[in-house]
């Protein structure tokens, strides 16, 4: 996300700008940093936890700042990848703070949300492909491949758990790690192939900048066969 005032702009304007742009970027560092971390730690231990509430806290920052200020750009995947990673993170959040096996009038808020978000995606991913240069604020229609299989997952997931009345055990774990590790995903790819300027040297620009977003997935994905065929861990 970049922020392009006009020069002549009145100063507080610009000092306003610039600090959206690097309480953004700033937020989204840390929570890649405390998003790894939660990751490595031992589950269920304080470090693992404490990492854990980092990692929501500038995650929340990150996206509602770049769901928030993308409209204005206009970068309307940004938005719709800004409101994604913060109805991820929330809902990873809520699953582990609710108690096993039970829900409340947020649970019911989740499946709204992620209902929108399906719409949202589908009606983006329309204009992409209805038009004429099969893009969409110079975004490809590709782009929104990722969206358009993650939304409905989750809208999926948001209504079993209200049918359900509630999840426990591993189920309940599995929900709280895929939601937490694609907010990550998400983060990790707009970062490091998102913001250029402020990727390291050394990797800017070579196929390195691709490795952090795919580990993320591929520890995911480990984490989630290690959560089904170990339910009591």
């Amino acid at each position: 996300m970049t922020l392009e005032i006009d020069p002549a702009a009145p100063a507080w304007v610009m000092l306003a700008a610039d600090s959206l742009l690097y309480l953004h970027i700033g937020g989204g560092a840390v929570g890649l940093v405390s998003g790894t971390a939660a990751l490595i730690f031992r589950k269920g231990a304080r470090a693992h936890r404490l990492a854990g509430d980092v990692f929501l806290v500038s995650m929340l920052i990150m996206a509602g700042i770049g769901a928030g200020v993308a409209p204005f750009l206009p970068q309307r995947i940004s938005t719709l990848g800004g409101l994604m990673t913060f109805y991820l993170v929330a809902t990873a959040w809520l699953t582990v703070w609710r108690p096993a096996g039970s829900i409340g009038r947020l649970e019911v808020v989740a499946l709204i949300s992620s209902l929108g978000l399906v719409a949202l995606t589908t009606t983006l991913g329309a204009m992409a492909v209805n038009d004429p240069t099969g893009t969409l604020d110079g975004q490809p229609w590709q782009a929104f491949v990722l969206f358009g299989v993650m939304t409905p997952i989750a809208a999926t997931g948001d209504l079993r758990l209200l049918l359900r009345r509630g999840i426990a055990g591993a189920q309940r774990i599995a929900r709280h790690l895929w939601r937490m590790c694609a907010a990550l995903f998400i983060a990790a790819a707009s970062y490091f192939q998102g913001q250029p300027d402020f990727v390291p040297e050394l990797i800017r620009g070579t196929g390195w900048v691709h490795v952090p977003p795919i580990a993320t997935l591929l520890v995911m994905f480990y984490w989630l066969v290690r959560v089904r065929w170990r339910p009591k861990m």
